[in-house]
């Protein structure tokens, strides 16, 4: 998350970040590659790091897969469009059932 938020925040104060991949050893040793074209884990074996992660942008979404032995995850920012879409024409997420009343009433 801390690098999804690095990466997010260069890119609001008007910076264009080139891809980065960050390889960490398990000594944690750190090399950084920009705008290389291999696969995330071609890239983490060829280089033995432990954890390997690659920052992205296309258009306005920041993207970061991370790599650790079997795991990986990815984390993105959504597109500001689709947020706003998301947000102008969400329906409300519960319904309001009638009230019964008592008998008599």
């Amino acid at each position: 998350m801390q690098i999804l938020d690095a990466a997010e925040s260069a890119v609001q104060a008007g910076h264009t970040p080139s891809d980065m991949t960050i390889l960490i050893t398990a000594e944690g040793g750190i090399r950084m590659v920009a705008d290389s074209d291999w696969p995330l884990d071609s890239l983490q074996l060829h280089h033995g790091a432990k954890t390997a992660y690659r920052v992205s942008q296309n258009a306005d979404v920041v993207r970061v897969e991370g790599r650790e032995n079997s795991r990986t995850c990815v984390f993105e920012t959504a597109k500001p469009a689709r947020v706003a879409r998301l947000l102008l024409n969400s329906t409300p997420a519960f319904w309001a059932a009638p009230r019964l009343l008592p008998a008599g009433s």
